[in-house]
């Protein structure tokens, strides 16, 4: 059989094949100006988080920013993901996740070299002083929404709010867990919304008595606990009960969570094509440039003829990382 070449060679690396089909669930209070969604990320987040060789608090800051996303990209009413990047001077310069509309969820931490990862540390004690973006992208041919501010809080949750208060003017209420249970890891968030105008709400409400309702609903929000988000024996439907039933609750049609890291063998081969010879030359080692997907952690080997414009067109078996030498990359949208 043929070798397919490498930039038609768009098939999956050897990454788990995983799906949470009840990963979001959204809900409402009837009659009351408020929507959310909980979101149980399950073995998914133990896939995702063991990619990579980190310290437990650098896995737990990253299992909060996939279930945040999560909870955010399938609330979107178009094709197209929602990512939220933080960039700062501390341990962690780096922290990336992104989710489609449809579910398909990555990311990953960058840890600073030559830097011991404490434990027990907050949020913003591991990414310093900094900033935080978030960005919806609705595809090709159109341009992309994005809102940053200055890491504002100790929790990524405190982070998220300031960046809704202060660039969206959103009312929410966000509440997140990640931590590494008898089952593996896991993460959940439970993210709450003031809905904006009248749909859906009780016409006899007053505006105060709206925000008498949003009130109560974020108390009782707040009084879930870790071991309720991350139990995954526990019903998703009997926990908003347990929150809400007081107010009434009604559940939507669950959204299913995939393992979602888009790398291919065609997207690199790009990337390389934009290097000059030299640059490859300067990449290529023991006859091939390696370039490692800083989301999935795999290797995709590319054999190359030094002086020559450009790396090989055959096909090279994709293996794990044993070594860390090669060029990174996380520019595979």
């Amino acid at each position: 059989m043929t070798a397919i070449p490498d930039f038609l060679d768009r098939s999956r690396p050897n990454v788990p094949d995983l799906s949470v089909p009840r990963g979001v669930t959204p809900f409402f209070l009837p009659k009351r100006p408020v929507r959310g969604r909980l979101v149980r990320l399950g073995p998914l987040a133990d896939a995702l988080l063991t990619r990579h060789d980190h310290p437990a608090p650098v896995r737990t800051l990253l299992g909060e920013a996939l279930a945040l996303v999560a909870g955010l990209a399938t609330a979107l009413k178009f094709s197209g993901s929602f990512s939220l990047q933080a960039k700062g001077n501390g341990g962690i310069p780096m922290l990336l996740a992104d989710c489609t509309e449809a579910g398909a969820l990555r990311g990953y931490a960058r840890i600073a070299e030559n830097v011991e990862i404490p434990q027990q540390k907050s949020a913003r004690e591991l990414m310093g002083d900094g900033y935080l973006a978030f960005t919806v992208d609705q595809g090709p041919n159109t341009e992309r929404h994005q809102g940053i501010v200055a890491l504002n809080g100790e929790t990524l949750a405190e982070m998220a709010l300031h960046y809704f208060a202060t660039s969206e003017q959103l009312p929410c209420a966000i509440h997140l867990a990640c931590a590494d249970t008898r089952v593996g890891w896991r993460a959940s968030a439970l993210v709450l919304e003031r809905i904006a105008g009248t749909g859906g709400i009780d016409p006899a409400l007053s505006d105060d008595q709206q925000e008498d309702a949003w009130h109560t609903a974020k108390v009782l929000a707040a009084t879930i606990s870790t071991e309720e988000l991350l139990d995954d024996e526990l019903p998703v439907t009997q926990v908003l009960y347990r929150l809400f039933h007081g107010e009434g609750v009604a559940v939507g049609r669950p959204r299913p969570l995939t393992y979602g890291c888009r790398c291919s063998r065609a997207r690199l081969a790009d990337v390389l094509e934009k290097f000059s010879p030299e640059d490859l030359d300067h990449m290529t080692i023991d006859g091939a440039v390696t370039m490692t997907c800083e989301f999935c952690n795999v290797d995709f080997r590319f054999p190359r003829i030094p002086g020559d414009h450009r790396v090989s067109r055959s096909t090279s078996p994709v293996v794990e990382s044993e070594t860390r030498n090669t060029m990174r990359t996380s520019d595979d949208d």
